[in-house]
């Protein structure tokens, strides 16, 4: 596409960042996204939820308070009841008021393949938008959900995952990432992204690219969500993993330590995962001790800002 060039346009298409903002005066900024997919769990209720908490990360990663919405349905009337439809928006519509975010309307089609989302509205003030762009050397890097959840989701539509890992996975997709841009903001993070479908490595390259910095990642300190290392045992692997590979090996440096199932997590495409972001080290400690008091959960820096090296990516 063309690119805008409109000086009302904060955060575009150049820099591949979560939302785009726009100024509206020199105090207030607005963020939109939009964001639907298909459904990766069986409970339609469950579902709907997802769906939002995912669509609002965008403007959560940047930083924004998301304000309205608008619902994006597809629906295969002809082979599902509406009450699976009435269960999806309900899901959606208690997980926006969890965010105290106001559906206005939105769209449905009659399409051969469900598909749920919305388009999402926020607010900032324009000199506290955060983007993916602003990592600095020395940066420390922390990642506020555990990964797994393409892998665990291939499992379940494949029939292969116990209920015992369903609900853990189910319920960090479902989890709003208010909480830890609320904090970014508070510790002054310098660059953010959430991690969806691109993966770990794909939304760190982006940062990396957009900052002009690499990224050194330890693997050992990755999060990581339960039955994930027995469901690649069992080659519950998605296509998405080897998109991802294709899109970063030419910018990646991987050690030869990194083992084949941490490389598999590694690339694996992500459902309404966590944000990945850079803070300054002496505001670290902050971060983490705040998160863990308001979420239960204990956190770690994965990694690290590096001045640009051979290549944007390093995993140790």
């Amino acid at each position: 596409m063309p690119r805008e060039t409109n000086p009302a346009v904060l955060v575009g298409l150049e820099t591949h960042d979560d939302a785009g903002a726009f100024r509206l005066s020199e105090n207030t900024a607005i963020v939109q996204t939009v964001d639907f997919f298909t459904p990766i769990v069986d409970d339609p209720y469950a579902y709907g939820q997802i769906a939002v908490a995912n669509a609002l990360s965008d403007i959560y990663a940047m930083g924004a308070t998301p304000v309205t919405a608008l619902n994006i349905v597809g629906f295969p009337s002809d082979r599902l009841p509406m009450a699976v439809l009435s269960r999806i928006l309900l899901g959606g519509f208690q997980k926006a008021h969890e965010a105290e975010v106001v559906i206005l309307g939105g769209h449905s089609v009659k399409d051969p393949e469900l598909k749920y989302g919305m388009a999402v509205t926020g607010m900032a003030s324009p000199g506290e938008i955060i983007t993916n762009a602003g990592a600095q050397e020395g940066d420390l890097l922390v990642l506020t959900k555990p990964l797994g959840t393409g892998i665990l989701t291939t499992a379940l539509k494949n029939g292969k995952l116990p209920d015992e890992w369903l609900e853990p996975a189910t319920r960090t997709m479902a989890e709003l990432n208010r909480t830890a841009s609320r904090l970014m903001k508070r510790h002054q993070a310098h660059a953010c992204t959430d991690v969806t479908g691109y993966g770990l490595l794909g939304h760190a390259y982006e940062m990396a690219s957009g900052s002009g910095v690499t990224l050194r990642i330890d693997h050992r300190k990755l999060p990581v969500l339960p039955g994930v290392w027995e469901m690649i045992e069992r080659k519950q692997l998605t296509g998405g993993a080897r998109d991802n590979e294709r899109y970063v090996q030419s910018h990646l440096k991987m050690a030869e330590t990194v083992g084949k199932p941490w490389r598999e997590l590694l690339y694996d495409p992500q459902t309404s995962g966590g944000l990945l972001i850079a803070l300054p080290p002496e505001k670290v400690a902050h971060f983490l001790a705040d998160f863990e008091q308001e979420t239960g959960r204990k956190l770690e820096p994965i990694g690290e800002v590096l001045p640009p090296q051979e290549k944007a990516l390093e995993i140790i």
